[in-house]
């Protein structure tokens, strides 16, 4: 005997597959943007700017980070877990949203320049890859597991 319905299509603690995983990005990218104002997890702490590419604030080490950089983590962080709460269709949309903004953030860092002064939110070439592949993976993770999204509304 199983308790399953037909229609319970990766449906685990109450919600599906691509809510739990809108809500684990959204909390990820949240617990990145407050770690981005943490002094030792972000190192040269003391030379964060709020923007631009003076700031050489290093969240562990790696990762250059300005005060505007963490506050878009934040938000986005905040907005992709509130949404994902909502529905399969809002945890789609804001993967996918998100992941292409990601992409959009990377390719425009690529293109100026880490010490150029349009390089407002701060990016190094690390950033600018991590984003790329993040914004791929999240776009990905949207497409894969909200195919089932249509068969669930029957």
């Amino acid at each position: 005997m199983t308790t399953a319905t037909p229609h319970a299509h990766g449906v685990h603690f109450g919600r599906t597959d691509i809510q739990n995983i809108g809500m684990g990005v959204g909390i990820l990218m949240a617990l990145v943007g407050l770690l981005g104002f943490i002094p030792g997890i972000t190192m040269r702490y003391g030379e964060l700017q709020f923007f631009g590419p003076n700031s050489h604030a290093m969240l562990l080490g790696v990762f250059q980070v300005s005060l505007l950089l963490n506050i878009v983590q934040l938000l986005i962080g905040g907005t992709s877990w509130a949404m994902s709460r909502s529905g399969g269709h809002s945890a789609r949309n804001i993967l996918m949203s998100f992941g292409a903004l990601y992409i959009v953030f990377s390719v425009y860092g690529l293109s100026v320049g880490v010490d150029s002064a349009a390089n407002f939110l701060s990016l190094n070439t690390l950033d600018n890859w991590t984003f790329m592949v993040l914004g791929i993976l999240m776009i990905a993770a949207g497409w894969m597991f909200s195919r089932h999204l249509a068969d669930d509304a029957k």
